[in-house]
């Protein structure tokens, strides 16, 4: 399509998307909506993937305060207080709910089947028997996928890359957060072997159980990390940074700010951008559309984010060829 064309279709759908919006602001109706995290409200990048929700229902028509209202609620990377915070905002019955992961999903399957809602993350809903049929949902969920296998292995490629000489590699995983672990981690062993790697499964739940198992692992050489989703929080990012450092385990992480935070690497896709794309949903289901009207979308670019101070202090020499690769370095 031709740029001019795109611009003209666009202006006519934001023109009928104000229209709408102001047809239902005059017979005052205000549309409620949820936003479930399964993690804290100070987590490193939340903040600006909801302001970009926000933003993207903004310039669909839609203004908190005048036709729209947003309950946030978040599970600060607790089962038990995602399950109760999943519970406030069906007992509230908004007219859709937002939500990103494994475990916000998996609660929210428990509570209702008829609240429409829109996942900004998450593994692939076929791999957790969420839905059957992906292009045409058949349940209440549908939205945009953060995980699939392609970026598992790839993440195991790349730690590869940048440390040669790896030949073991601790899959890094809460448990109680992270549903589909054991798909992944069966698909970083099927991949483990071309790359001459051995692999060894690392569950954790705190920090105590992250510097037992770190200080193990790290007694025999050439070993690194790779650490599975959803990101950590803070207080367990925390630890398993600085000790990856201090034991020289070169580690790939699922997210940018773990990179900013003095991680090795991180691969995933643009969270942000995830979150905007998941206010056009919301807008069609506020305007009538129905679930399987909305097929789930995966990712199609994910960013690589290189910390050459941590790969200079884990003693990596990364190359030249590889950081022209990456979407950012932080030096």
């Amino acid at each position: 399509m031709h740029r001019r064309s795109f611009l003209t279709l666009l202006g006519g759908a934001s023109a009928a998307g104000w229209s709408l919006a102001a047809s239902a602001q005059q017979d005052g109706r205000v549309r409620r909506i949820g936003w479930l995290t399964g993690e804290a409200e100070n987590a490193p990048g939340s903040s600006a993937e909801r302001a970009a929700f926000r933003e993207g229902l903004s310039a669909l028509g839609w203004v908190e305060g005048r036709n729209l209202q947003i309950d946030l609620r978040f599970g600060a990377n607790d089962p038990d207080h995602i399950h109760a915070s999943a519970a406030e905002l069906v007992r509230l019955a908004p007219d859709a709910i937002v939500t990103d992961g494994g475990a916000p999903i998996n609660a929210l399957r428990q509570l209702t089947q008829t609240i429409p809602i829109v996942f900004t993350g998450g593994p692939d809903p076929a791999a957790i028997g969420l839905l059957r049929n992906i292009s045409r949902p058949e349940g209440n969920f549908t939205g945009f996928v953060n995980l699939e296998p392609s970026i598992i292995g790839k993440s195991l490629e790349l730690l590869k890359e940048v440390a040669p000489r790896l030949t073991r590699v601790a899959i890094v995983f809460n448990p109680d957060l992270s549903p589909t672990a054991p798909a992944y981690v069966a698909l970083i062993e099927a991949a483990a072997p071309t790359l001459g790697v051995k692999t060894f499964e690392m569950p954790i739940g705190n920090a105590i159980s992250i510097v037992r198992a770190l200080d193990t692992f790290a007694a025999v050489p050439n070993g690194g990390l790779l650490v599975l989703p959803p990101r950590n929080t803070i207080a367990i990012r925390e630890t398993i940074i600085p000790l990856a450092a201090e034991h020289r385990l070169p580690a790939i992480y699922p997210g940018r700010s773990d990179a900013a935070a003095g991680g090795l690497l991180a691969y995933a896709i643009d969270r942000v951008e995830q979150s905007r794309r998941a206010a056009t949903y919301v807008d069609r289901l506020l305007r009538g559309a129905k679930i399987s009207e909305l097929p789930v979308q995966f990712p199609t670019k994910f960013e690589l984010v290189v910390n050459l101070k941590t790969a200079k202090a884990t003693g990596l020499t990364i190359p030249e060829a590889f950081l022209l690769r990456a979407d950012e370095v932080i030096e």
